[in-house]
């Protein structure tokens, strides 16, 4: 039998609503939201279940949000099959934190606060209108790197961010560099170049000062070595040790979310099922581009779905 991989979606998948419906069947996820709320002082809860959505959208409410709907899904599955393990964990840029709750790497308290702080230091590093990023879609990520370099060269820095799936790579940096790209992709044979609607060129050099904030976060917090191999961002390859899941963890936010490659690694591993927990299906959608055609992919964020989950016998 194959492998199984559990997944962890990132920013963008928040929704108003998220885990409304799972709290009222599930106590395990319920007591993630209560521990969440008290980990931050306000009612994190609130604004998942009832918003508004432009509260909920703000990167220091987006990643706490998020990492908390997609622990208590973990957390309501966790109550069906309590001795299931998956052979890999992995999350997409803020989705690491909940593959490392998942692996008993972070306390699920320690990982809200961090990524509540995560989430400000990285609105604070470049001031709004100065940084952006861009879907760049139908081209070679060699062909994007060297457009890149060239815009970078010339004063407007700006790098490849997210290797999401085959031709679809997103760009961030300096918004005149990301304007200079875009267009030197599409006169080199990109399909579509899509701007994307963010606060902060996240995942490229101009994050370091964020960085740097949140290196001091991790020093004052445990962390353990993991209990299932976390694939990072960062390397595409596994971390299970503490001060490499650390050093990983900081070079994130500065550094590209290597996505397609830590699928293709998995699957070379021999992982045959990959199980998104949490909210929205961008990863399954992601994963469909990526990994063979018979691959089984689940997309699991409310009982409904784990339900199906949880009968399909994978998880044997």
């Amino acid at each position: 039998m194959g492998k199984i991989a559990f997944v962890f979606p990132g920013q963008g998948s928040q929704f108003v609503g998220m885990g409304a419906e799972l709290i009222s069947q599930s106590a395990a996820a319920k007591a993630i939201f209560q521990q969440a709320d008290e980990a931050l002082g306000f009612s994190l809860s609130g604004l998942c279940f009832s918003g508004p959505e432009e509260e909920l959208r703000l990167t220091a409410n987006t990643q706490p949000a998020i990492l908390t709907a997609s622990m208590a899904v973990y957390a309501a599955l966790q109550e069906k099959v309590p001795d299931f393990r998956p052979d890999f964990v992995a999350g997409h840029s803020l989705g690491e934190y909940s593959a490392l709750c998942a692996a008993g790497t972070l306390s699920f308290a320690d990982a809200v606060r961090t990524v509540r702080s995560r989430g400000q230091f990285m609105e604070e590093a470049v001031p709004a209108g100065q940084g952006a990023m861009a879907a760049v879609l139908g081209m070679d990520r060699e062909l994007l790197h060297s457009v890149c370099q060239s815009v970078s060269q010339e004063g407007h820095p700006v790098q490849l961010a997210n290797l999401n799936s085959p031709g679809q790579i997103v760009i961030s940096g300096s918004a005149e560099g990301v304007r200079l790209a875009g267009e030197k992709a599409k006169e080199n044979g990109a399909k579509r170049v899509l701007p994307l609607n963010v606060s902060g060129p996240f995942h490229s050099s101009l994050m370091e000062p964020a960085a740097q904030k949140l290196s001091a976060v991790l020093s004052g917090i445990q962390v353990a070595d993991a209990s299932i191999p976390v694939v990072a961002n960062v390397t595409a390859r596994p971390v299970e040790k503490s001060a490499e899941i650390v050093e990983s963890l900081v070079k994130q936010v500065a550094s590209p979310v290597l996505w397609e490659d830590s699928v293709q690694w998995m699957v070379e591993q021999g992982v045959t099922t990959f199980v998104e927990i949490g909210p929205g299906k961008v990863l399954a959608g992601l994963i469909k581009k990526i990994a063979p055609a018979d691959t089984t992919i689940y997309a699991v964020q409310d009982m409904a779905s784990l339900e199906e989950l949880v009968n399909g016998g994978v998880l044997c």
